[in-house]
């Protein structure tokens, strides 16, 4: 078989960047993912979207993704509701420190027009009334970001992408890239041998791996983030509340369960997607202290999902000189589901030589051996 570029991850990053790809004419691209459609990190995210950051170049992939998301249903042809619910995060901080960094963060996203504003505690409680504001010191609203279905908003990417020539190979592992004096000569699978001159590097908490099978080193490093899920109640919330300094995001999705999750601080850097009592415990006492009402309602499951993380918690999407025709969108810290529109646009125009949308030399996996880190993003869970 022959292909003129072999994408290696058919999660949301990996369809959009095949959509792109073939939108703007190219022919003969395959994607191969060794699990089913969604069965990576993005089926087991925690499906939020926001603009919301401390950094400008994130701020400036979620502005971008966002304008695309409102149209992605019309855009893609798609014959369902992506359900993409734009009912806003609100950001609490609840340290002065934390107050005084969201008041530079508000400025930064506005730079780029992303209409955050701060509120008092008050003004919060007007927006989620069961907040519990003795916690709260101040607070951010956005009020377009918001919640999208990852399962729906992949399928109708792979729906475009195959309706455009794509051909994808689900449960198909990836098991050696062959590459002679620094260059891509062939992807070898399960069950296939592809002739290709072209790999793109979209596996999520496998990255590092698969750029080692063509000698490129990427500095990431993957950990297990919990989540839970609880039985379905009546509308009472709708944006998305998050805390950074009390570790915690919680919304209410559209079918009237709570998601919620947190970092685990003592997390091992390895491939692990398991749940904990740990993390059950943790959660519940967050989640009930903040939003008091949520005591009330019972637990249906809790799972594990990766994170592929950067130094710098900013994703790497470019080329390389480690190796001619292998490019990457790794590193999202987990956040490549919210940004996986401008992923596939900015890859998409990389790999064909055209002009980036916006300047990601930032972005650029040089920072790391130039040790040209300008900016650290704190806005994580």
């Amino acid at each position: 078989m022959k292909a003129n570029i072999v994408i290696i991850g058919g999660g949301i990053s990996g369809v959009s960047i095949a959509y792109n790809l073939a939108k703007k004419g190219m022919k003969d691209i395959v994607v191969f993912d060794d699990n089913y459609m969604t069965g990576g990190a993005t089926g087991r995210c925690g499906a939020g979207i926001r603009q919301q950051w401390g950094t400008l170049m994130n701020c400036k992939l979620a502005k971008m993704s966002i304008d695309f998301f409102e149209t992605a249903q019309e855009t893609l042809e798609y014959h369902r509701d992506v359900e993409f619910k734009q009912e806003g995060y609100l950001v609490v901080a609840t340290t002065k420190k934390e107050d005084e960094i969201s008041e530079k963060n508000v400025a930064l996203q506005n730079s780029v027009g992303i209409p955050t504003q701060k509120l008092t505690p008050k003004e919060a409680l007007t927006i989620v009334p069961h907040l519990n504001i003795d916690e709260v010191v101040s607070a951010t609203f956005c009020p377009t970001d918001g919640h999208l279905n990852p399962f729906l908003m992949t399928d109708a990417y792979y729906q475009a992408a195959k309706k455009l020539g794509v051909t994808f190979f689900y449960e198909e592992k990836v098991i050696e890239i062959v590459t002679k004096d620094k260059q891509i000569k062939k992807v070898i699978t399960e069950h296939h041998e592809v002739f290709t001159s072209k790999v793109v590097n979209v596996a999520g908490g496998y990255s590092r791996e698969v750029g080692l099978m063509a000698g490129v080193d990427i500095p990431v490093f993957s950990e297990n983030h919990e989540i839970l899920v609880t039985e379905p109640t009546e509308k009472i919330q709708g944006p998305m509340v998050i805390s950074f300094s009390k570790n915690i995001y919680c919304q209410q999705v559209p079918h009237g369960s709570f998601i919620m999750g947190r970092s685990d601080l003592q997390a091992l850097h390895n491939h692990d997607i398991g749940h904990t009592h740990q993390f059950l415990d943790e959660m519940a006492k967050t989640a009930v202290n903040l939003l008091p009402p949520l005591g009330d309602l019972r637990v249906v499951r809790q799972w594990g999902g990766s994170y592929n993380i950067t130094p710098d918690r900013q994703p790497i999407i470019s080329d390389t000189d480690q190796c001619s025709g292998y490019y990457m969108g790794v590193g999202f810290s987990g956040h490549g589901f919210m940004f996986a529109p401008i992923t596939g646009i900015l890859l998409s125009e990389i790999i064909l030589e055209e002009k980036p949308t916006i300047d990601i030399t930032k972005l650029h996996i040089d920072r790391f051996k130039n040790k040209n880190l300008q900016s650290y993003e704190t806005n994580v869970v």
